[in-house]
């Protein structure tokens, strides 16, 4: 049996600075993104294409994503085979390539992900539960790059 899940967001752009796309550099790249009963996300492109810094862009928001998908993940499968995770914090990268004609994509994400767990006759079992966590996440099954996977295990 196969289920569907629908999303929906509302996107509306903020940086028309008075002359639209009347040239690359005349307009903001400034937008909201917003979903009913959320928080509003700031969003902007990265610097480097003429975005604020202090708005999220695309890029983050993609690595984000793959990371919250594998921590709900990995959490769902921790709980599933008896093994208490305690704390679980992450710091991922991510690779773009641009080529010379402007188009890019992800060549590659990193999770690099630790987490704390109850007692020591967990931990060889927790980092094994990376793989089945990553096989689960919708968000890494969806993209066309490897997720790679650096965890690593603490006690409490």
């Amino acid at each position: 049996m196969n289920l569907e899940h629908h999303y929906s967001i509302d996107l509306q752009w903020s940086g028309n600075r008075g002359t639209g796309t009347s040239d690359y550099r005349a307009y903001g790249r400034d937008h909201v993104v917003s979903a009913e009963g959320k928080h509003e996300i700031a969003g902007s492109s990265d610097r480097v294409f003429h975005g604020d810094t202090d708005r999220w862009n695309p890029e983050e928001l993609l690595l984000a994503a793959l990371s919250q998908c594998h921590l709900l993940s990995y959490l769902h499968v921790a709980a599933s085979h008896g093994v208490v995770v305690t704390a679980y914090s992450d710091a991922a990268i991510g690779t773009m390539a641009q080529t010379a004609d402007g188009r890019g994509h992800f060549v590659s994400v990193t999770l690099r992900p630790v987490v704390t767990v109850a007692s020591e006759d967990m931990v060889e079992q927790a980092l094994a539960l990376h793989h089945e966590a990553s096989t689960k996440c919708f968000i890494a099954a969806s993209v066309n790059f490897p997720v790679l996977h650096e965890p690593r295990v603490v006690l409490a």
